[in-house]
């Protein structure tokens, strides 16, 4: 039915222009011969009676009546929709009078085939004439003669000689021409002759201007007959009664026709609408033929040299759309072209929107491309010109076609109802989502950007856009990603930068990539390559385009990053917004291309600018931006004025809060997807790039890799200015709680977070333990170096702010604020605190510091152990030391510090102090002291699962000699016991148990105040005291303990190792290389026994060790080892110490029926003669001396009785011999 309704159309319209044609003709002709010197008399009644019959049947009125179902006149017709001549075959419109008999009676067999289709109920009425226009005295006056404007002289044929011929092709102007360009089958038909001539000609063979002239004559006489309004009035009957605004304009003036064209894509009546085609085929071969364009242009024309304004009487010729092509050239120049003539344009462009023919310059120059590229396109709709436009850069296609493609594009962004696909599809959406306002600048001509934003802010807010709608919506923002040309704003306010920097880039969106390069670049020189306004421009464009919805809207990236797309991202619906998110997650890995690396970076800096670009993040936060973060409420709101980047840096500011203003988890989710992408270059952070312009230009603009600026910053933090300083400190800070900010590491680290950190990894958030997983595993046999780099890079990056730490700034930030306020470098920060923690600790008072900060400051302080550059003070005191005896040790893993601990008797004074209180640290808390807790953590295990982490050495110490501990850590308990040796202030125990007796019995070496060891004298000075019962319980036993150790290990007696040095390297250098048997110590003895020991110094600590050995048999571990089984069957009840069990083995050795052990006996006996050895050698010189060295002997009690005894016999002496001299002094009295 509908194809039967087509049909019948097109008769009806066609018959219109029958009648129309053939009465125009008879009058052209007649006003010719009237009006001119004519050669054959009688002409014009010649044309009158070949006329007659059409004008009786006209007169007649029913036979070809309209209103009986139309008629028709046209073998091939027309066609749909403004298609091609050639497509539809040849016209067969005779308006010839010869031929009228003809025509009637095919018409009658035709009249006859409606009305059966009429009958059958399968037809609407046609509508007659309104009878406003019949009754119209001005139109019946028309009717009935010839027009008044067609009275004036033909000027046209006067000039060609005109013999007032009906047929274009008998007229002396255009016979040549039609001749030489027209076939002989088309000469009786002028429709088909004016389509020859304007349409078919080549592009080299110009038309004769008198034959310009007059087809333009021919055809302004046309458009401006009362007839045609009459043919309006009568096919267009339902759509002028819905528009009153046409239906009471003057008739006769084309004006009626002008304004229906005006609202031919509101027109649905399918009759109206050929009929409107139809007539554009006429209008658009001149602008002179367009209602009001001569009057509202002609300033613009004179203005941009397009031409002049000729009247009819002076020379110029039929113009075929040059000035219109000129005109449009200039609209989006630079130079302000005149509001009118700007709407004349848009209208003309609008009409012919449907068929490129009518935008004559377009047709001429893209008939070959046509062709070429789209020859199996039918003409109508726009589908020609949009087949041309999909081709425009293809290397066969003409450079003036091209040219004429990008002026009709430049107009489409001026008024999107010049693209007829978008224009049709959207119209309903367009109606619907009131993306038409009558207050914009450009009145009712929108401009393309607004279309695209209004409809696509529907598409974003989740609402409805027809399929059709969106698949125009995608072609136009493709083009306007493919070609600069066609974006107004971007050739007015880039062309310098166009010019200077992207010259030779046209095609395929190179010159818009090459802008946003330039402007991405501007970050990292700190030049402003691009003005302000042209950064505007292209992020317009960026917008208006939304490539951020689909890639392949850039066509540049597309091309780019295709072969990635098809590797990486394959699993990925084609035209989803997730595949520019894969390709983001894909940056710097090896599946990426450099091109596409480039492209994407380019793109993402402008899509970088403005949250709403992000379609899956604006769906699932749109409200909450604008509850929390001020964001405009719609999509395509350009007035909140907020700058670049904020929307987006408040909502990540709320992504961890705690209150109401908290993220919902799927907007949260979003968020942090955005900024893990977008942090893989600082350039797409627009606030910190902004801040850090200068910087990024000094620091980091040469030798630094992609992706590592934030690094360079970093690294430069203390450099930075002060807005820099605080954006990069602000960042430094959310990654420490979101690692994933800092790609470059995540990447470098991926395979070790999946070996190591697996179950941290798989947590939403993050809140450092990451981090932190990765610091405790950096020094793993399988770790890879460039991950360890990272590591490190971030533990530096937090020692210059203790914010950047996240862990340890939620856990310490109320301790800082009350005890340490002023602090903010980390290192520094670190010490306070825990000197704060060591003091309490030692003191044994109540912490100050919260449990929580103390457990993290034990993290930080075991962290800094392993790397000396984590103490910067230390690195800045020892680095002469580390360059001098630890030049060949790995960083790292606490290698440094060790090998400092090796030379500490050789370091500076500085370096000296700064390690003495390194060790202090880690000695009062084991839990900190990396290199132990290294060595030691399985054993830790095993033998102290439930000792507090701090005091596990001690624990260590008791198991030291358990056949399952570990040799390495083994020696590191031993390393550990020697530190403590030289310096009671480095054994928490002995200060603990000691506390009152170091500062009784040892205040002249405290007085000292030295800030290194003191060698062991406090201790030497407390073993002094044991055994005199002047120490406490408690500390005795320390000692007594520490002696023991002493023994077994010469390296645990400072005052020993020290004053013996040289006598060990000459004598017991073998001796040396088992340190920890007691060999050395046994080796001392004999050489001193042997009198080869002649130093003071190591003589006097030979007989301290003697000394001891008689007071304690364990403090002399090879006899106590000899003698364990003797002392266990003869010495059983007796305690240890005091030398009780040592007088009972020399008792036992002394009586005969008492028989030793071999080896025991042989030891005793030596002890004995280095005893009286040594009383000879040294000899006390003082009464202490002595004093100590009786107390000391196994035979003290001998003494004592000896002396007791001696002091009694004084005693009677001194009673008797007063006695006597009382009794000598009594008798001399007497005397």
């Amino acid at each position: 039915m509908a194809s039967v309704r087509r049909v019948l159309s097109a008769v009806a319209v066609n018959s219109v222009f029958l009648l129309l044609l053939a009465g125009l003709t008879v009058q052209e002709g007649e006003q010719k011969l009237h009006v001119g010197s004519l050669n054959q008399p009688g002409a014009a009644q010649k044309l009158r009676r070949k006329a007659a019959p059409l004008q009786q049947w006209q007169a007649r009125g029913n036979p070809l009546d309209l209103a009986g179902g139309g008629v028709g006149g046209f073998a091939g017709g027309l066609g749909d929709g403004g298609e091609d001549f050639r497509d539809q075959g040849q016209l067969d419109l005779q308006p010839l009078p010869g031929k009228v008999a003809d025509i009637i009676d095919r018409n009658k067999k035709l009249v006859q085939k409606v009305q059966n289709v009429k009958n059958e109920g399968r037809l609407p009425e046609v509508p007659k004439i309104p009878p406003r226009a019949r009754n119209d005295p001005q139109m019946k006056m028309k009717l009935d003669g010839i027009p008044p404007k067609l009275a004036a002289p033909a000027a046209a044929n006067q000039r060609s000689g005109g013999k007032g011929h009906m047929r274009i092709a008998d007229n002396l102007a255009c016979r040549e021409d039609v001749q030489r360009l027209c076939a002989h089958n088309v000469r009786t038909n002028n429709f088909a002759i004016l389509d020859c001539l304007q349409n078919d000609r080549p592009k080299d063979d110009d038309l004769s201007p008198d034959c310009h002239h007059f087809l333009w004559d021919y055809k302004r006489n046309l458009t401006k007959d009362i007839r045609f309004d009459q043919a309006a009035y009568e096919v267009c009957k339902e759509p002028l009664a819905k528009l009153p605004e046409c239906s009471k304009l003057e008739t006769g003036q084309g004006l009626v026709i002008s304004c229906l064209m005006d609202h031919k894509g509101n027109i649905s009546n399918q009759q109206c609408h050929q009929f409107l085609v139809k007539m554009t085929s006429i209008v658009f071969s001149d602008y002179h033929l367009v209602e009001n364009f001569v009057k509202d242009c002609t300033g613009d024309i004179q203005k941009f040299q397009c031409g002049r304004v000729s009247s009819r009487d002076e020379e110029h010729i039929h113009s075929q759309g040059v000035v219109i092509n000129c005109l449009e050239k200039n609209i989006a120049g630079g130079e302000r072209m005149s509001r009118p003539c700007r709407m004349q344009l848009f209208r003309i462009a609008e009409l012919s929107a449907d068929d490129y023919h009518q935008d004559r310059a377009l047709y001429f120059a893209c008939r070959d491309d046509r062709e070429r590229f789209c020859e199996k396109i039918t003409a109508g709709e726009g589908k020609v010109l949009k087949c041309l436009v999909q081709h425009k850069f293809e290397h066969d296609m003409s450079d003036d076609c091209r040219e004429k493609l990008i002026i009709r594009q430049r107009l489409v962004s001026q008024d999107y109802k010049v693209n007829y696909g978008l224009a049709k599809k959207c119209k309903e959406d367009i109606k619907h989502y009131h993306c038409r306002v009558d207050n914009m600048p450009e009145g009712k001509f929108a401009k393309l950007s607004f279309i695209l934003l209004c409809l696509e802010n529907a598409i974003q807010k989740g609402r409805q856009v027809s399929g059709d709608c969106q698949g125009e919506m995608f072609d136009m923002r493709r083009q306007l990603m493919s070609d600069f040309q066609i974006s107004p704003e971007i050739v007015l306010n880039c062309r310098k930068e166009i010019e200077d920097l992207c010259s030779g880039l046209q095609k395929e969106g190179r010159t818009i990539h090459c802008l946003m390069q330039n402007g991405m670049d501007d970050s990292k020189t700190a030049q402003n390559r691009l003005s302000k306004t042209c950064m505007i421009a292209v992020q317009s464009l960026v917008k208006e385009a939304d490539a951020g919805f689909d890639y392949r809207m850039d066509v540049a990236l597309q091309d780019a990053c295709e072969p990635v797309v098809q590797t990486a991202c394959k699993d990925i619906k084609p035209g989803d917004a997730m595949i520019l998110s894969c390709l983001m997650e894909h940056l710097y890995t090896p599946s990426m291309v450099v091109e596409c690396e480039e492209k994407l970076l380019e793109l993402q800096y402008f899509i970088s600018r403005d949250w709403r670009l992000d379609p899956r993040m604006y769906r699932k936060c749109a409200k909450e931006a604008e509850r929390l973060c001020n964001a405009g409420p719609e999509w395509n709101d350009t007035n909140d004025n907020l700058p670049p980047g904020i929307v987006f840096s408040c909502l990540y500011r709320h992504v961890y809060r705690k209150d109401e203003t908290k993220l919902s988890h799927a907007c949260a989710f979003e968020v942090r997807r955005v900024m893990h992408q977008r942090a893989v270059d600082v350039r797409l952070n627009p606030m910190l790039e902004k801040a850090c312009l200068r910087d990024l230009g000094e620091y980091c603009s040469e030798n630094v890799e992609k992706g590592e600026e934030m690094h360079c910053l970093q690294d430069n933090f203390k450099n930075l200015s002060k807005q820099c300083s605080e954006r990069v400190g602000n960042f430094t800070q959310m990654s420490s709680q979101d690692l994933d900010l800092d790609r470059i590491f995540m990447m470098s680290c991926a395979p070790m977070i999946k070996r190591y950190c697996k179950d941290i990894v798989d947590k939403e958030e993050d809140d450092g333990a990451l981090l932190q997983c990765l610091i405790d595993n950096k020094n793993e046999h399988e770790m890879n170096k460039k991950c360890a780099a990272g590591i490190m890079h971030m533990q530096l990056i937090q020692l210059k702010d203790y914010r950047f730490s996240f862990k340890f700034k939620e856990a310490c930030k109320s301790d800082v604020v009350k005890y340490c306020r002023n602090i903010k470098n980390k290192a520094d920060l670190v010490n306070c605190l825990s000197e704060i923690v060591r003091n309490d600790t030692l003191m044994e008072n109540k912490h100050k510091i919260s449990k929580d900060c103390r457990g993290q400051l034990r993290v930080e302080l075991l962290d800094r152990g392993e790397d000396v550059r984590l103490d910067p003070k230390l690195m800045q005191e020892c680095n002469r030391d580390i360059q001098q005896f630890c030049d060949k040790e790995q960083i790292g893993d606490a290698r440094i510090l060790e090998c400092l601990k090796r030379h500490k008797k050789k370091l500076s004074d500085g370096c000296h102090v700064k390690l003495f209180n390194r060790e202090r640290e880690e000695l009062t808390d084991n839990s900190v002291d990396y290199g132990f807790m290294r060595d030691c953590k399985p054993m830790v295990k095993r033998f102290c699962p439930q000792s507090d982490p701090k005091e596990v050495l001690h624990c260590l110490r008791k198991n030291k000699n358990n056949e399952f501990m570990d040799e390495r850590c083994k020696k590191a308990i031993t390393q550990r016991q020697i530190e403590q040796a030289e310096d009671y202030r480095l054994d928490v125990e002995l200060q603990k148990k000691c506390k009152k007796d170091v500062p009784k019995f040892c205040r002249d070496i405290l007085a000292e105040s030295r800030s290194t060891e003191l060698e062991g004298r406090v201790i030497g000075c407390l073993k002094a005291k044991v055994g005199k019962n002047r120490l406490s319980p408690q500390c005795e036993d320390h000692i007594k303990e520490l002696m023991r150790e002493a023994a077994i290990d010469y390296r645990m007696d400072p005052q020993l190792a020290q004053g013996c040095k040289e006598e060990m390297t000459s004598w017991c250098s073998e001796e040396m290389t088992n340190p920890d048997t007691g060999s050395v110590e046994e080796c001392l003895k004999k050489k001193f026994s042997e009198k080869k020991i002649t130093s003071k110094m190591c003589q006097t600590q030979v007989l301290r060790l003697l000394q001891e050995g008689k007071a304690d048999i364990h403090v002399d571990p090879l006899l106590h080892q000899s003698c364990a089984l003797d002392i266990k069957h003869y010495c059983a009840g007796i305690p240890a110490g005091e030398g009780r069990q040592m007088s009972c083995l020399l008792e036992a050795l002394e009586d005969r029926t008492v028989h030793l052990q071999r080896d025991c006996e042989e030891k005793l006996k030596s002890r004995v003669e280095m005893w009286e050895y040594a009383a000879k050698v040294a000899p006390p010189e003082t009464f202490n001396e002595l004093m100590v060295q009786m107390s000391a002997s196994p035979a003290r009690n001998y003494f004592v009785g000896v002396i007791c005894g001696a002091v009694f016999i004084i005693l009677c002496l001194g009673v008797l011999t007063g006695r006597m001299t009382k009794r000598v002094r009594a008798e001399q009295k007497n005397r």
